[in-house]
C-alpha cells in the first residue's frame, strides 16, 4: 500500500495531515527558521544546517537568506547555485535545480495544487477528527545555466530549458525551451538568446 509521501510525490491525491508529512514540514520550518537566524560570516553554522534542510545539493550552493523550505529534502540543487533573498520552495513534489543557476530576489517554486472546484478543494473531518484537504503536486525541473530574476513564480508541471534566462516578475506556467528569453504572467518566450548579446558587443558596459 502506498504512503502518503510516496502519492505526493508521484503527483496523486495525497493527505497532508499524514504525521509523517507533519514530521517533515515541521522539521523543514524549523530548519529554514534556524538558517534565517543565522548571519553571513556563519558558514560552519549554516553548512550544518544545510546539511540537513538541503541534503540533495552540490558544491558552492549559497542561499543569501531568508529562505523558506516545505520540505527541503524534496528538493536537489546542482553546482554553484547562488539565490538571493526571499527564496521559496514548496517541494511537495521533486524540484531539480541544474548546475550554475542564479535566483534573484523573491523567487518561488510552487510544486503544490488544489482542485478547481470548490466543493472538492474545501478541507474535511476524517474519522479520527483531524482536519485536512485533498492536494496534490507536479514536478519542477531547472536546467543548467539559467538565471531567474526578481519576483518570478514557477508552477508546477513546469521544466525550463539549459541557458534560460527568465524576467523579473514572470509567472511560469509553461515549459520553456533552452536557450530562452522568457517574461510576463503568463510567462512566454520573447526571443532565443544567441551570442550577439554577449557582454563584449556591449561598449556602454565598459
Amino acid at each position: 500500500m502506498e504512503t502518503e509521501k510516496e502519492k505526493m510525490l508521484q503527483g496523486k491525491i495525497y493527505d497532508p495531515s499524514d504525521p509523517e508529512l507533519i514530521h517533515l514540514r515541521a522539521t523543514a520550518h524549523r530548519l529554514s527558521k534556524e538558517y534565517n537566524d543565522t548571519l553571513e560570516e556563519e558558514e560552519e553554522k549554516r553548512r550544518a544546517i544545510l546539511d540537513r534542510l538541503l541534503p540533495n545539493r552540490g558544491r558552492s550552493c549559497y542561499l543569501q537568506g531568508p529562505i523558506y523550505f516545505d520540505y527541503g529534502v524534496f528538493t536537489t540543487i546542482g553546482d554553484y547555485f547562488f539565490s538571493n533573498f526571499h527564496l521559496t520552495v514548496l517541494d511537495c513534489c521533486t524540484i531539480r535545480i541544474g548546475n550554475h543557476v542564479f535566483f534573484g530576489p523573491n523567487v518561488t517554486l510552487a510544486a503544490p495544487r488544489h482542485p478547481m472546484l470548490a466543493s472538492e478543494r474545501a478541507c474535511y473531518q476524517k474519522p479520527d477528527g483531524a482536519i485536512t484537504d485533498k492536494e496534490y503536486a507536479k514536478p519542477i525541473v531547472i536546467r543548467d545555466h539559467c538565471w531567474l530574476a526578481s519576483n518570478v513564480v514557477v508552477c508546477g508541471n513546469v521544466e525550463i530549458g539549459e541557458g534560460c534566462v527568465i524576467g523579473a516578475g514572470s509567472v511560469v506556467t509553461k515549459s520553456i525551451p533552452p536557450h530562452s528569453f522568457a517574461a510576463g504572467n503568463p510567462c512566454r518566450v520573447i526571443r532565443e538568446i544567441t551570442d550577439q548579446e554577449s557582454i563584449e558587443l556591449q561598449k556602454d558596459l565598459f
